[in-house]
Order: structure tokens, then sequence, then C-alpha cells
């Protein structure tokens, strides 16, 4: 039984990874990913969120000092607080444009 369920695990893993991997071809083959990219990007700025997490860079550098942190310290700081900072409408007006898409790719 216990050897099943793995089995059906690794399998849902593999399978999940290979529509992952179809869907990620699709969006670059027909220019969507970079088109959903300046979104974000555009929707972040606006929101200000860029300000709010370059704020927090100077708070981290200025709190440990210049001579004390690193790139990978900054980042394993501020990578969890620039997701959390992501506003709910950005999030939900990206899924929604990553659904219609898929919608309309009905060869994945």
């Amino acid at each position: 039984m216990q050897t099943t369920i793995m089995a059906d695990y690794g399998d849902r893993k593999i399978k999940d990874a290979q529509m992952r991997a179809s869907i990620n071809q699709k969006l670059v083959e027909t220019g969507e990913k970079e088109r959903l990219k300046e979104l974000l990007r555009n929707k972040l700025i606006e929101s200000g969120w860029r300000d709010e997490l370059k704020a927090h860079c100077k708070e981290v550098v200025r709190r440990k000092g210049l001579e004390h942190v690193t790139v990978d310290d900054l980042v394993a700081e501020i990578t969890p607080k620039g997701r959390e900072l992501v506003p709910d409408e950005v999030k939900r007006e990206l899924l929604h444009r990553i659904r219609a898409f898929l919608a309309q790719q009905s060869n994945i």
C-alpha cells in the first residue's frame, strides 16, 4: 500500500513537472511570458512595491552595516518580504491573465 502511494506521488510530481514545462514553453513561444513579466513589472511599480522593497533593502543594510551584509544575506532577507508585499490585486490580475491564456491554449 505504502509503495503504491509513493509511486502515485512520484508519478504525479513527474506529470506536474511536465505540465509546467509545457505551459512555460507555450508562454515563451507565444511571447506571453514577456508580456506577463512586463505587466507585472509595471503593476509593481504603480503600486509602490518597488519603492517599498528598496526602502526595506536600505533598512537591512543600515541595520546590519554595509561591511556586514552580503548580497546573499540581502536576498535571503528581502525575498520573503518582497513576496509578502505584492498587492493581492496584482496577484489576482496576473492569475486571471494566465488562466485566460491557458483557456485559449486547448492543446496543452
